[in-house]
């Protein structure tokens, strides 16, 4: 079968979903998707599963950027799948962006973390990003591939709001023992992203957030508020030990402040909803 080439300077986006969808559309046609199921005709992209897939689907040209959107696989404890990508980019790209996450810094006890502290992740979903993260900046030396790594918090927007957890009645934690909360619209993702393959940001990471350290109890009941819904019930932190599953606990044990100073300096991304408020309001119009 003759496969698809693609043409220079542009975006390949490995893993189409939440974000890379955006990104793909917001490129306008300056990008091509992979993503292991298909995205139909509407959009320039093609299946990739990289679980299954043994050789890369589309030819690539003499110049080109990847974003890298594709979260570990937690079958083992480094990124095997990563590995596979960089294994098929025959040639190399200019620049590769790697969505990592925040959860690399483990638990600081609320306090402010930049770009510079030591990275201490405690889960092994963080620990296998900070395993990609390294795996990526030395390939990326070897082969002169300037990397840019953005370290993402929570992400919300249209249908990813938790609304039906609140309908359920899912219990929450109390205030007086939440957590700060880190978080980042979609839509203000998409904006780090596409900064982030420009040629002239400079390479590095890049913690990406609002800004805006509320609780993610205090989101709850504001989703709740705009959606004209009943507060969700909160428990205290110890009864959450016998109530919340080990993936919520797990968030539960961690506390941190994201400071991206450098996301506005340097990648030059003042984020649009820098207050929740509105990022909420905006993602129930969408």
């Amino acid at each position: 079968m003759t496969r698809a080439a693609i043409a220079d300077n542009t975006t390949l986006i490995v893993g189409t979903g939440y974000v890379g969808r955006r990104v793909l559309k917001e490129q306008h046609g300056n990008a091509f998707g992979l993503n292991r199921s298909s995205l139909g005709a509407e959009l320039p992209a093609t299946t990739f599963d990289l679980d299954t897939d043994a050789a890369m689907p589309v030819t690539l040209p003499g110049s080109y950027a990847v974003l890298y959107t594709v979260a570990p696989s937690d079958k083992a404890d480094n990124d095997v799948r990563l590995e596979k990508l960089l294994r098929l980019l025959q040639p190399a790209p200019q620049r590769f962006v790697y969505i990592s996450t925040t959860g690399v810094y483990g638990d600081h006890a609320g306090n402010l973390v930049t770009e510079d502290t030591p990275p201490q992740p405690k889960s092994n979903r963080a620990l296998r990003r900070l395993a990609a993260e390294t795996l990526l900046h030395a390939w990326g030396d070897e082969h002169s591939v300037d990397v840019v790594i953005l370290r993402v918090p929570g992400i919300y927007g249209p249908g990813r709001l938790g609304i039906e957890r609140i309908r359920e009645g899912m219990a929450i934690i109390q205030e007086s023992d939440a957590n700060p909360g880190n978080r980042i619209h979609v839509d203000d993702l998409t904006t780090c992203c596409i900064a982030a393959l420009a040629n002239d940001t400079p390479v590095g990471i890049y913690n990406v957030g609002d800004g805006d350290f509320r609780s993610p109890t205090w989101f709850s009941n504001e989703v709740a508020r705009q959606c004209r819904l009943e507060a969700p019930p909160t428990i205290s932190r110890a009864d959450a030990q016998n109530e919340f599953s080990e993936m919520r606990l797990s968030f539960l044990r961690e506390s941190r402040r994201i400071d991206t100073r450098k996301m506005r300096d340097m990648l030059g991304v003042i984020p649009r909803y820098s207050n929740p408020e509105d990022g909420i309001r905006a993602s129930l119009l969408s």
